[in-house]
């Protein structure tokens, strides 16, 4: 059986999380890629669980080792990225893969893998996603306008997804 690679991007604060867990609950032959990163653990967040937590040292070296089936640095400040192990377990288990990756990820996981479905996933407004991103209590006002500038730039790619979701 051929693995089906789904990937899911969206703006920070668009339910994105959210909706991975449940799909994650819902369907038993998935698998999950859990991505690795630079940036620290941020609340109740465990290595392993969320994130694989790294020191830019680690995650530079698994770049020059070609683990990484796409990386990219996000906010000008942390890498995040996928090890291609994710990818050959799935396989080797005859499981479909899930990937939760930003649009520079997801973009060069298209090239790699053009057969990839992908999905984007919107907040029904500007507003509401500002607001989102204020009730989760853990940004400042300089992080939260950075974060829209982002979300800005990242729904600019929506069309060159494979799917549309808004999530309201």
């Amino acid at each position: 059986m051929m693995t089906n690679v789904f990937i899911i991007s969206a703006p920070s604060g668009s339910g994105k999380s959210t909706l991975v867990n449940e799909i994650r609950q819902m369907v038993s032959n998935l698998s999950f890629s859990i991505s690795y990163t630079t940036r620290n653990p941020r609340g109740s967040e465990q290595n392993g669980r969320e994130y694989f937590f790294v020191t830019r040292h680690e995650f530079e070296a698994m770049i020059q080792k070609d683990e990484f089936l796409e990386y990219a640095r996000v906010f000008e400040t942390d890498y995040y990225g996928t090890a291609q192990r994710f990818l050959k377990k799935a396989e080797e288990e005859g499981k479909d893969l899930l990937l939760d990756i930003d649009v520079q990820g997801a973009a060069q996981i298209k090239s790699k893998l053009p057969d990839a479905v992908s999905i984007f996933i919107l907040p029904p407004n500007r507003t509401e996603l500002e607001q989102r991103l204020r009730s989760r209590g853990q940004d400042s006002e300089e992080k939260i306008h950075r974060r829209l500038e982002e979300a800005r730039r990242e729904i600019e790619n929506y069309d060159k997804y494979d799917y549309i979701l808004v999530n309201d």
